[in-house]
């Protein structure tokens, strides 16, 4: 006899939103997470604020997900982000919209998320079990039986994989998801980090730690070939650069990387004006500062920090007078100014990324319903999927969405 009708394995966003809906048609739903606490992810996304999607329309959502958007076509249109904004409105949390059309609740906490969430598996009867880490999911004949953890077998007709990437382990995001599917005979397409910060070839990258830009422009160039770019906001650090535009190129950049392709970041630092603008403000601020070292002429131009760099690169001598720089020393500066080039070798660990692309091959899932094609009761949602979004509330909203689809499929099934 079956202990319960449906078992979600994984309390992160899509496992919660799965057992919830499971659970509203009166199935018997258990919630099985390894960590003491759920929504451990949740709680540390968007720097403790927790962005949880976007008010853009969701007509144009597909196009930021590089990893599989087609996939959510529907998915997302079943529940989307008004859905979901008025889902966490139902138990107490409004939200707020941000630059980017970025959604915040209110509180800015996102530990608020997290306690609507907990609040909606109670209201709904979910059996909670934390401190549990499953080994392995039980199939017998094709079909799924239940799954084992801590050495103990929980029985359910059906079981929903909602175990995450391998990003941020800490998070008990550590790849059991993947480690399960290749055993029960499905595709994983491998798992590599998206959303993560660039290693630079650069050392002077170093004397910028920590020097935050805003209203610039990053452009990806690969094999000498410009393909993508982006505008906003980025980040030095010590080993190279960060920040929400760079992460959003970086699951290109490292693709481009793992193919042996040269990889190459060019930043406009004055997006909004053209060449010629810039070298014609540029011989203002030399005119105004005609008599001054060339290492102080520019503070009307660029952060503090920055300056010696954009001086030594273009060949200008730092301590020379500005009216001894000469045109093509000039005409160097303007053309750095907006194309500072960045050589980039690596991107830091899958462990570090904020999202993890690869995963279940969606080609072998049923979108209809998120239901395996290959074992019958077993279900996948969340990052554990092979689809990724870029930043801005696109990967918690492929979350929560197809943790809605799957939890009411799987609950309509034994309902």
């Amino acid at each position: 006899m079956n202990e319960y009708q449906v078992i979600v394995v994984g309390g992160g966003a899509a496992g919660m939103m799965a057992a919830g809906q499971a659970a509203r048609g009166g199935a018997k739903v258990l919630l099985l997470e390894k960590k003491e606490r759920l929504g451990r992810k949740i709680a540390i996304s968007g720097k403790g604020r927790c962005n949880i999607t976007n008010v853009e329309n969701v007509s144009d959502f597909i196009s930021h997900y590089p990893g599989n958007g087609r996939f959510l076509h529907g998915i997302l249109r079943d529940f989307d982000n008004v859905a979901l904004r008025e889902f966490f409105a139902s138990y107490g949390v409004e939200t707020k919209v941000e630059r980017g059309g970025r959604v915040f609740p209110v509180s800015d906490d996102a530990e608020k998320i997290v306690d609507a969430l907990v609040t909606f598996l109670k209201n709904k009867g979910v059996t909670i079990k934390s401190g549990i880490a499953v080994e392995e999911v039980l199939v017998e004949n094709g079909q799924v039986i239940g799954v084992r953890g801590n050495g103990q077998r929980y029985l359910a007709p059906r079981v929903l994989i909602c175990t995450g990437g391998s990003s941020y382990p800490a998070t008990g995001s550590n790849g059991d998801g993947f480690r399960f599917a290749r055993k029960l005979g499905h595709s994983v397409i491998t798992p590599r980090p998206a959303l993560v910060p660039l290693k630079t070839a650069e050392d002077w990258v170093k004397e910028l730690q920590g020097l935050a830009l805003r209203n610039v422009e990053a452009s990806l160039w690969i094999g000498g070939k410009k393909q993508i770019a982006e505008f906003g906001e980025m980040l030095f650090t010590h080993f190279g650069v960060s920040g929400p535009i760079i992460l959003t190129l970086s699951r290109q950049a490292g693709d481009a990387l793992r193919e042996g392709k040269q990889v190459e970041l060019r930043i406009n630092l004055k997006p909004a004006l053209s060449a010629e603008q810039l070298d014609l403000r540029v011989q203002r601020d030399f005119q105004k500062y005609s008599n001054k070292q060339s290492k102080n002429a520019l503070d009307d131009l660029l952060p503090q920090s920055l300056i010696p760099v954009l001086i030594r690169l273009s060949g200008i001598n730092p301590e020379g007078v500005v009216h001894q720089i000469s045109r093509e020393e000039r005409k160097s500066l303007v053309k750095l100014l907006q194309g500072l080039p960045l050589t980039i070798t690596d991107t830091l660990s899958i462990e570090t990324a904020i999202v993890t692309a690869g995963g279940i091959s969606v080609k072998e899932i049923n979108p209809k319903t998120m239901a395996s094609k290959c074992v019958e009761g077993l279900y996948w949602a969340g990052e554990v999927v092979d689809v990724d979004g870029i930043t801005g509330g696109y990967n918690l909203q492929a979350a929560f969405a197809m943790g809605y689809r799957a939890g009411q499929a799987a609950g309509n099934v034994v309902s």
